[in-house]
């Protein structure tokens, strides 16, 4: 697509991203009551909804528990487990919201949450990390490193086996994810494997899908510009670009990580750091699985039903999760 071209996209999957443009509005332009606003909105689960976004199966009991940050700050988690699983131990995968670490909440993501549960048999803990301006980077990933080490620490209580752990993130989810995984491999916590979803690597959007999606449908380059100012904030406390904890893509190392599957969108400015760090992974010799989807934006994940590629991502990411989180 060219800057002054048309979005090759099915007309479903137009028809959407433009409600949920004209719905949220743009980034850089909320104050911080629309930020908080923003924050409260869910899809609700009933149809016509759950068309675009799946259902919550009525076989997943959902759940809450929360655990003490390092700060004593009492993080909250959204649990999901199959009815049927009551009194088992099951695997822990730790999922992470997107939004630019800025907006989105852990309900808004209960039908994949829910829906990996189920045909995973996994339980999934969406993680309720601090969000920026008010917590500026690194407090979301040290929140989300928290809740691995929490997982890992606890022994099987609420029957979460404490091994073998899983991490999933979609966009600044996925990047909280990847932050996550390079800090537990050093703290040789047990993370076996993770699922990056159009993970957003590169806080200096360098790579040429930036400029070239620049005004892509969901995501654009004003909302990435507007994101990164409120999480990394200004002056002499402000991350650099290239920290780690902010941009994996540019650890010194990417060797001895948990097997890792990226997928990514091809209409997305986030499409090519995705892949960049997947060849970075491959060259390091950790396992990795790159899938870029076509004709799709950023964020498609979530509107499966609005897509062709939704159904084929959602099997390619259960087949890792049960694969690795059963192994």
């Amino acid at each position: 697509m060219t800057a002054t071209g048309s979005w090759d996209m099915p007309l479903r999957t137009k028809l959407l991203a433009r409600a949920v443009q004209r719905w949220r509005g743009g980034i850089a332009t909320l104050t911080p009551d629309g930020i908080a606003r923003s924050r409260a909105l869910f899809t609700p689960p009933r149809a016509p909804y759950t068309w675009v976004t799946g259902p919550v199966p009525a076989s997943v009991l959902v759940g809450d528990l929360s655990f003490p940050a390092r700060d004593g700050h009492r993080i909250a988690v959204r649990t999901y487990r199959r009815r049927d699983s009551q009194g088992d131990t099951l695997p822990a995968l730790l999922w992470f919201h997107g939004g630019g670490w800025v907006l989105g909440n852990t309900r808004g993501y209960d039908p994949i949450c829910a829906w990996l549960a189920d045909v995973c048999r996994v339980a999934v803990l969406n993680v309720d990390y601090r969000l920026a301006p008010e917590h500026r980077a690194p407090q979301a990933a040290h929140d989300c490193v928290d809740a691995a080490r929490w997982v890992a620490s606890r022994g099987e209580a609420d029957g979460i086996r404490p091994t073998g752990i899983g991490l999933a993130g979609d966009s600044a989810g996925g990047n909280l994810a990847a932050v996550a995984a390079h800090v537990l491999r050093d703290e040789a916590v047990d993370v076996s494997y993770q699922a990056l979803l159009y993970p957003a690597v590169d806080a200096t959007m360098s790579s040429p899908s930036v400029a070239q999606h620049a005004q892509a449908p969901i995501l654009t380059r004003p909302d990435m510009d507007a994101f990164l100012a409120h999480y990394l904030g200004d002056g002499e406390d402000a991350l650099d670009r290239r920290d780690p904890l902010v941009s994996p893509l540019h650890a010194p190392d990417h060797a001895r990580l948990p097997a890792t599957l990226v997928q990514t969108a091809d209409l997305d400015p986030l499409r090519d750091e995705g892949g960049r760090y997947a060849d970075a992974l491959r060259r390091a010799g950790s396992p990795v699985r790159h899938t870029n989807y076509p004709r799709v934006p950023h964020g498609f994940m979530s509107f499966p039903g609005a897509t062709r590629a939704g159904a084929a991502a959602r099997a390619e990411l259960a087949d890792w999760v049960s694969a690795h989180a059963h192994r």
